[in-house]
């Protein structure tokens, strides 16, 4: 396909985008004529289900912790929402639709419906099919049945739970060994890596980010205290099917957000210069190379690269 021929079709899917977005009325200021934004709505809506946790949501809608967080504590503010703890694990804190709650549903669910049969009934009977086969076309494309798009949903990220820190081991050592030819000495690195950060974990000055798609995951960083004014990125990973759509960049920029939050004065890294995906984002991001060194190490003769970030 031409490069030419290719910014013609984006902009023409940007321009339906901007089209429907307007037809549909997301971006106004309250959803379907209510007091709710649509993440709002979105997140009452799934809560209405039932049996979901912060976890859950984050994964199945795709929003980040943080954003969710706030709209979280926001509806519980107005009394939509409240946390019960579940029977099967008590020490998870399920989110259920308070009585005014399953009201603000209610009523969303009604003035959808009202909506869309609205836009719907100023169709003919082959307009409308051909409206809502143009529908069906989108999702199967773009559906969960779809290879191609497996990981095409948007990305999140949460802290790590129990069961990532041996993924992170195992995943360093298989792809590492795939793609570079590295050895068991590199795993074997990774695994001492993880396992100082879980017996010295901090969390007001240390964190690990896992990011899902789909359910699965998919990439993974690591910010650990060096000293009081300098932390250190480590870790860095992202699944082949989930490269080229900026998550590594955004892994690196959470590393950047919490380093600064938490006081350092530097952020600091250590790569090989055969990482070439790695290195371009740390350039972008502002690291500087500050020396290098040849060693031979996982099977390999390779160079040691030291980056730094002034924060």
């Amino acid at each position: 396909m031409k490069t030419e021929d290719l910014g013609a079709q984006v902009r023409v899917v940007r321009r339906f985008n901007r089209f429907f977005t307007r037809r549909i009325g997301v971006l106004r200021e309250g959803l379907l004529h209510s007091p709710y934004s649509l993440a709002e709505a979105r997140v009452l809506v799934e809560v209405s289900r039932g049996g979901a946790a912060a976890t859950d949501l984050s994964r199945e809608l795709g929003l980040d912790p943080g954003h969710l967080s706030r709209i979280l504590a926001g509806l519980e503010r107005q009394g939509l929402l409240d946390r019960v703890r579940s029977e099967a694990d008590g020490r998870r804190r399920l989110l259920s639709l308070t009585p005014e709650g399953e009201a603000a549903v209610g009523l969303l669910d009604e003035r959808s419906r009202e909506e869309v049969a609205e836009m719907l009934g100023g169709l003919s009977n082959h307009e409308r099919r051909r409206l809502l086969d143009a529908m069906q076309t989108i999702q199967d494309i773009f559906g969960e049945t779809s290879g191609r798009f497996k990981f095409s949903e948007p990305f999140f990220l949460r802290q790590h739970e129990p069961g990532d820190l041996g993924w992170v081991i195992h995943r360093h050592g298989a792809l590492y060994a795939r793609e570079y030819g590295w050895d068991e000495q590199f795993e074997t690195l990774v695994a001492r890596i993880v396992a100082d950060f879980a017996e010295g974990y901090d969390p007001a000055r240390e964190r690990a980010w896992i990011s899902e798609m789909g359910h699965e995951i998919v990439g993974c960083v690591f910010l650990v205290k060096e000293t009081d004014e300098v932390a250190k990125l480590r870790l860095l990973l992202v699944e082949p099917e989930a490269r080229g759509l900026g998550l590594g960049e955004r892994l690196v920029q959470e590393c950047i957000r919490f380093a600064r939050r938490a006081g350092y004065k530097k952020l600091t890294l250590w790569t090989n210069d055969v990482l070439h995906a790695a290195r371009h984002i740390y350039q972008k991001q502002g690291f500087r190379l500050v020396d290098e060194e040849r060693h031979h190490s996982f099977g390999h003769d390779l160079v040691g690269q030291n980056w730094e970030l002034i924060l």
